[in-house]
């Protein structure tokens, strides 16, 4: 008798603990920072991206941060130019292309999924001893297309305009030529293949006119308005400024299609850190 008491006595602490376990489990499951965040945390591998330079300094500090969060991820970046990232994805060879620029319907078609991170400014700079602060959309389109080729049709000094811009394939040419109505119509002195480039050759040359990502601009050179308004993120915000293109993180397939590596690079994108990270970067938050 006392060893069937006994056994009754294991049996229903045995069904005890069972059911102890079973509620543990599904208040990890159920509770954040429970079982599938201790998952999440231990993701490891690489996520790979390719494209515009002008969304270098963004991919840098976006990569930096989403690596300290996950150690154990390394994320690469090519600035090679939107057309190129583009194509880079489209073979395979990335997980991510990078474009400033819309899709094209062609790549669409092909399967690229435009996934809009940031929406940035396109600003028009000058030499700082430039005296011309303003231009219409009109003259700016001029210049580019070779109409107006002294700043002293302009009101300023007599000094040839030397008109620089990016190479063919970029995603801000592709973007500055579409909003100005002057697409393969442009006259170029020089074409760089990189922000960086326009922005030194700009600030170091009598006369030059370029355009540049609003988020590297820096004191080296002067930024002109357009139709009286200034590039801010304001104007931009509020519509009024003409010269502005989203920022693209272009996957093959719906985001929701991808690695778990690539979804949670983009479910940090959409977090409140990742947001921060954006808007430090002097972007617009989408």
């Amino acid at each position: 008798m006392k060893k069937r008491m006994l056994s009754l006595v294991m049996a229903a602490g045995l069904l005890a603990l069972g059911a102890a376990g079973c509620g543990n489990a599904k208040e990890d499951a159920d509770v954040p920072g429970g079982a599938d965040s201790r998952s999440a945390e231990g993701l490891s591998g690489t996520i790979s991206l390719a494209g515009s330079t002008s969304m270098e300094k963004l991919c840098e500090a976006l990569s930096e941060s989403f690596m300290e969060e996950y150690p154990d991820v390394t994320v690469t970046v090519e600035y090679t130019g939107s057309g190129a990232g583009l194509e880079a994805l489209a073979a395979g060879s990335v997980d991510i292309g990078n474009s400033s620029r819309s899709l094209k319907d062609e790549e669409k078609q092909n399967g690229a999924v435009e996934n809009i991170v940031a929406i940035d400014g396109i600003a028009v700079i000058v030499d700082k001893e430039n005296s011309v602060t303003d231009l219409t959309t009109e003259e700016l389109a001029e210049i580019y297309q070779g109409g107006i080729t002294n700043w002293s049709e302009l009101g300023g000094a007599d000094e040839a305009i030397v008109v620089i811009g990016r190479e063919a394939g970029s995603g801000t040419r592709d973007a500055f030529e579409e909003l100005l109505e002057a697409s393969d119509q442009c006259r170029y002195a020089q074409e760089l293949d990189s922000t960086g480039g326009v922005l030194a050759k700009v600030a170091s040359t009598p006369g030059a006119i370029g355009y540049v990502s609003l988020d590297v601009v820096d004191d080296s050179i002067n930024t002109v308005a357009l139709n009286g308004v200034e590039p801010t993120e304001e104007n931009i915000l509020a519509g009024n400024y003409l010269l502005s293109r989203p920022f693209v993180m272009a996957t093959q397939g719906e985001v929701s299609e991808q690695s778990e590596l690539v979804q949670a690079w983009f479910d940090y994108i959409h977090s409140k850190e990742g947001q921060d990270v954006i808007t430090s970067a002097g972007l617009i938050v989408k």
